[in-house]
C-alpha cells in the first residue's frame, strides 16, 4: 500500500467515501446505523465522537487508514479491545483504525505457540490454548484485548511463574506510520521489538502477535479463587499477605484488594454487599501438590468464605467479565509499590470503608517471581525489582455517580501516594500529563524517544500515553 493506492484528498464526505472505496472492511461515520455502537468503549465515561471508525479486514485496511490520516491532517486513534484507561481507542474529530476484524488465532500445540490477531481479546486466545494445556500471560479479565495489555506489560496471574506478557511476546508484526508492514522481533527490527514490550502504542498499529505459551495446571485446570475476610480484618491480612507471597512456589499467586461481595452466586447469600478484603489466589502446578500450595493461604486467620477450587484457567480468567460490563462508568488512579508498608496499610483501612459503591475497589498485582528475574532494560517496562503495581478505581453503572466515584479514588490516591515508589503501570495510567509518563517508564523512557524518533518520528500515533520523539 502506498499513497498512490489511496483516492486523491478531496473536502467532507468525499474523501471518507473514496477510504471505504479502498478497504476491504467497513468505515462507518456519523449519522451511520451503529455509529454510537463502534464508537463506545469499555469506559462509559468516555464519550468521543470520532470522524470516521474503520473496521479493518487486514494489515492493507490498517495501511490505507494510516496513509489516508496523514495525507489528509486526521488525527488517529486505534481500537483494540477498547479496555484502555483514558479511552484512547476513540478520539473526537478522529480516525479511528478498529481492529476488532482482526480475530484469527493459530495454536502451534507441539511449538508452545499461538499467534494473535490484534482485534482479539484475552479470552478468544485462552479458549484456543487452555484446551492444550497452556496459556501466554495476561491480565486478570477475559474481556481485555490482547493488543493493549501486550504493549504496556502484561501483568496477571501468570507473572511470577512465567513472567509479563511482553516476556512472552516473540514476534509482532507492525503497520508503521509510513504505511509499510514490518515484523519485530529479537533479530528484525530489534530496537522497535524492544520498544512494543510495554512502550504502548507509540510505534504503530500490531495487526498480529505471535507469543509463547507455557503449561498451565493439569491440562489446563487449576486451583484457584478467592478467600475473603472482613474488612476490619484488612490490616492484619495486608501485613501477612506481603510477608508470605515471597515465600510460595512461584506456581501460587495471588492479588489482595478491597471490595464489597458480589450480590449474586456463588456467594453465599449472607455474605452479599459485605465490604471485605480478599485476596484471588492462582495456582498452576501439578495436581498432586495443590493441596501443600495452599494450605498457609487457605488457613491463614478467620476467612469469611474461602474459596479455592479445581477449575480451567479460562474460568478464573473470565470471572470478573459479569461483574464488569462495558459501559460502566470508571475512574482509574494507580501507583507502583515496592512494599506495602505500614503507613500504606492505614491508608487502604481509611478508604475501604467508605468504598462508594458496589463495584469501586482497589487491587494489588504482584510483580514477582520470574517478572523480577528479567533485566529492567532488557524490555521496555521498567520494573523488575519486585513490588505491586496498585490500582485504585472508583466504578458504578449510574453516571450520576460518576462524581461520588471520581472524588473517592482521587482522595484515596493522594493518601497513598506518598508510600509509593513514585511510578506507574502505564496499562492503568488516564490522562495525567507527560510527567506521569515519563514515571512510568523511568530510566527507558530516553531510548524510547530515540526508537519513537526513528520510527514515528513526526509522533503520527500521539493519541496514547505519548513519548515524543527524541529531537
Amino acid at each position: 500500500m502506498s499513497l498512490k493506492d489511496i483516492p486523491a484528498p478531496r473536502q467532507g464526505a468525499a474523501d471518507l467515501g473514496g477510504l471505504a472505496a479502498a478497504l476491504g472492511g467497513t468505515l462507518i461515520e456519523a449519522g451511520d446505523g451503529g455509529y454510537d455502537a463502534a464508537r463506545a468503549v469499555y469506559n462509559g465515561m468516555i464519550d468521543r465522537r470520532p470522524l470516521a471508525i474503520a473496521r479493518c479486514a487486514d494489515a492493507s485496511d490498517v495501511a490505507a487508514c494510516v496513509l489516508f490520516a496523514t495525507a489528509n491532517g486526521l488525527e488517529i486513534a486505534v481500537r483494540g479491545g477498547g479496555h484502555n484507561a483514558g479511552g484512547f481507542g476513540v478520539w473526537d474529530g478522529a480516525l479511528v483504525i478498529d481492529l476488532s476484524l482482526l480475530r484469527s488465532i493459530d495454536v502451534d500445540a507441539a511449538g508452545h505457540t499461538v499467534r494473535v490477531g490484534g482485534g482479539c481479546t484475552w479470552g478468544e486466545v485462552d479458549a484456543a490454548t487452555v484446551p492444550y494445556g497452556m496459556a501466554t500471560p495476561s491480565g486478570f479479565m477475559a474481556s481485555t484485548g490482547v493488543g493493549g495489555l501486550a504493549l504496556g506489560g502484561g501483568v496477571g496471574y501468570l507473572s511470577r511463574r512465567y513472567g509479563l506478557t511482553v516476556d512472552s511476546l516473540l514476534s509482532a508484526d507492525v503497520v508503521l506510520a509510513d504505511g509499510t508492514l514490518v515484523t519485530a522481533d529479537a533479530d528484525s527490527h530489534p530496537d522497535l521489538f524492544w520498544g512494543l514490550r510495554g512502550g504502548g502504542g507509540n510505534f504503530g498499529v500490531v495487526v498480529s502477535f505471535r507469543f509463547a505459551c507455557h503449561d498451565v495446571g493439569e491440562n489446563g485446570t487449576i486451583v484457584g479463587g478467592p478467600v475473603l475476610y472482613d474488612l476490619d480484618d484488612a490490616p492484619e491480612v495486608m501485613r501477612w499477605y506481603r510477608e508470605v507471597l515471597p515465600t510460595l512456589p512461584e506456581e501460587l499467586s495471588g492479588w489482595i484488594g478491597l471490595l464489597t461481595i458480589p450480590p449474586a452466586a456463588p456467594f453465599p447469600e449472607e455474605l452479599w454487599g459485605r465490604k471485605s478484603c480478599a485476596i484471588v489466589w492462582c495456582y498452576t502446578g501439578p495436581a498432586d501438590k495443590a493441596d501443600a500450595a495452599t494450605e498457609p493461604v487457605r488457613d491463614f486467620g478467620s476467612p469469611l468464605l474461602v474459596g479455592l477450587a479445581p477449575m480451567p484457567f479460562s474460568a478464573l480468567q473470565s470471572a470478573f467479565d459479569a461483574l464488569y460490563p462495558a459501559g460502566l462508568q470508571w475512574y482509574w488512579k494507580a501507583d507502583m509499590f515496592k512494599d506495602i508498608s505500614d503507613a500504606a496499610i492505614d491508608v487502604h483501612a481509611k478508604y475501604g470503608v467508605l468504598l462508594p459503591t458496589g463495584h469501586s475497589t482497589m487491587h494489588l498485582y504482584p510483580i514477582d517471581g520470574a517478572a523480577m528475574r528479567v533485566d529492567a532494560a532488557a524490555t521496555a517496562f521498567p520494573y523488575r525489582g519486585g513490588g505491586w503495581a496498585g490500582t485504585i478505581v472508583g466504578v458504578d453503572p449510574d453516571p450520576a455517580n460518576a462524581a461520588a466515584i471520581t472524588e473517592w479514588a482521587r482522595k484515596y490516591w493522594e493518601e497513598l501516594h506518598p508510600t509509593s515508589a513514585g511510578g506507574v503501570y502505564v496499562n492503568f495510567l488516564g490522562e495525567e500529563g507527560d510527567a506521569r509518563v515519563r514515571s512510568a517508564y523511568g530510566d527507558n523512557y530516553a531510548r524510547l524517544a530515540r526508537v519513537k524518533a526513528h520510527y514515528d518520528p513526526d509522533n503520527v500515533f500521539h493519541i496514547n500515553q505519548n513519548i515524543p520523539p527524541a529531537a
